[in-house]
């Protein structure tokens, strides 16, 4: 889009290309999103950028009217698989704040220099920078929707001290944290009781009933659950995360605005999420994120997918499906191997209790190292053995057809198997198994057109 076309869509407050892209007003210095429903400002006062950091990184604050930083991710990242997609995947996963630029950098297989170069020229910001509006973000919602005190908040939303945390959340928001908690609603001690509220954010129409199905048919029992009656579900898992344990509840029917004239869709799946060590919860958000595939951009998928006959009725019944990925990458792959009965048995026999369980919620599923040590022998002692020692990487920055073809290295994974994994644990929104009928014209959206067939029953 160029600057012109940009500057159409905030005239017309078009939500589609909301984390697409933003844009500052000079006279106010303020950044926003393009549906901001405040007054539009004047042509030549206005300045866009690709990233909020790179707007903060200039002098703007964030508004707090639309809040800009709440706002779905640029798809641009799941579909890219260069060296910018693959770090903003990683940042997204809180690789910067646990190991730094150069753990970011080692992952890429690229210089420190070289990283901070190529997403500061395309970008507007550095890792750090990107990293560190991403702390801000997460900042903000353990101050307005938990009791933590403000200093062990500065630690868990990743800031090396207290000083720096103060700076920035003045910075990014023109207010302290004090002034932020103080502008939250109240009864934080009931929401306290079921953990972290979240509103996780999607653009366009969400067919929330279609990921509800595929999660409840995959569900393994301990690890998984989805109870509730139909377009009222609610999905709960456990998560195993960099600093402990989580547990994540995710309801099916779409958050609401209630306004004068009525009730109407908010753009956001409501959440809880437990954290036993609340520097998780950056880490926490993106992975679901990718289990729910809230960052695609409808509109693109069913533009291109629409114009082709076969799928044209199927994408005017579901629009807005949704390709899910996963919460967590390596148990996908297991998972994708071994099928459910299984799996639900290596949950039983060597999955890690919960200190607390939470309702039929158990067990975090058994980690590689401990399959490779329990059975080494056959596919999945080889699938195991090969995610532990980091011969196959499904991290968000790993290089998918590197990826697949460890896989495909593997004994017993053939490749529709490996299709299953490239498409849900590696994200990939153009993944055509094998003897699947999915013509070149459905590229880059075929993993989206098979889910489309699935749901109407095409497929199996």
């Amino acid at each position: 889009m160029d600057e012109d076309t940009r500057y159409e869509a905030v005239r017309s407050r078009d939500a589609r290309f909301d984390g697409e892209f933003f844009f500052a007003v000079e006279t106010t210095g303020i950044y926003c999103r393009p549906s901001c429903p405040a007054v539009t400002p004047k042509r030549r006062n206005v300045r866009f950028f690709t990233t909020a950091a790179a707007a903060q990184g200039s002098g703007f604050r964030a508004c707090r009217r639309c809040r800009p930083d709440a706002v779905p991710g640029s798809a641009e990242w799941n579909v890219r698989a260069d060296v910018v997609g693959r770090a903003m995947r990683l940042i997204g996963d809180g690789v910067v704040d646990r190991e730094g630029v150069a753990g970011l950098a080692a992952r890429l297989g690229y210089s420190a220099r070289q990283v901070q170069r190529q997403l500061t020229a395309e970008l507007g910001a550095g890792p750090v920078a990107l990293a560190r509006a991403q702390r801000a973000h997460t900042a903000r919602v353990l101050v307005q929707t938990t009791d933590l005190p403000i200093t062990e908040i500065a630690f868990a939303s990743g800031f090396a001290s207290v000083r720096q945390f103060n700076d920035t959340i003045r910075e990014v928001y023109a207010a302290t944290p004090s002034e932020l908690r103080a502008a939250a609603p109240r009864h934080r001690g009931r929401r306290q009781a079921v953990g972290i509220p979240l509103r996780l954010a999607h653009r366009g129409p969400y067919q929330a009933g279609a990921v509800l199905d595929l999660l409840a048919a995959e569900a393994v029992p301990g690890v998984e659950e989805v109870d509730g009656p139909r377009g009222r579900r609610t999905y709960r898992r456990t998560l195993r995360l960099p600093h402990g344990t989580g547990v994540v509840a995710v309801d099916e029917r779409p958050g609401v605005v209630r306004t004068a004239s009525g009730v109407r869709p908010g753009g956001w799946l409501e959440a809880r999420l437990q954290l036993a060590d609340p520097r998780d919860l950056t880490t926490a958000v993106g992975r679901l994120r990718r289990l729910f595939d809230l960052d695609a951009d409808p509109y693109a998928v069913d533009e291109r997918l629409g114009a082709d006959a076969r799928l044209a009725p199927l994408v005017a019944a579901r629009p807005g499906l949704r390709s899910p990925g996963a919460a967590d990458a390596e148990e996908l792959a297991v998972r994708a191997l071994v099928g459910r009965r299984e799996a639900e048995r290596l949950v039983r026999r060597y999955g890690k209790a919960l200190d607390s369980p939470s309702g039929s919620l158990t067990h975090l599923f058994p980690e590689p190292a401990v399959l490779a040590e329990a059975e080494p022998h056959g596919s999945l002692g080889a699938l195991a053995a090969a995610l532990a020692d980091g011969a196959v990487r499904l991290d968000p920055g790993a290089d998918r057809d590197d990826a697949e073809a460890a896989l495909l290295a593997l004994p017993g994974l053939d490749a529709a198997t490996v299709a299953v994994i490239r498409t849900r644990a590696l994200g990939d929104p153009d993944v055509a198994p094998p003897g699947a009928d999915v013509p070149d014209s459905w590229r880059p959206w075929r993993s989206y057109a098979l889910h489309h067939l699935r749901a109407a029953g095409e497929l199996d």
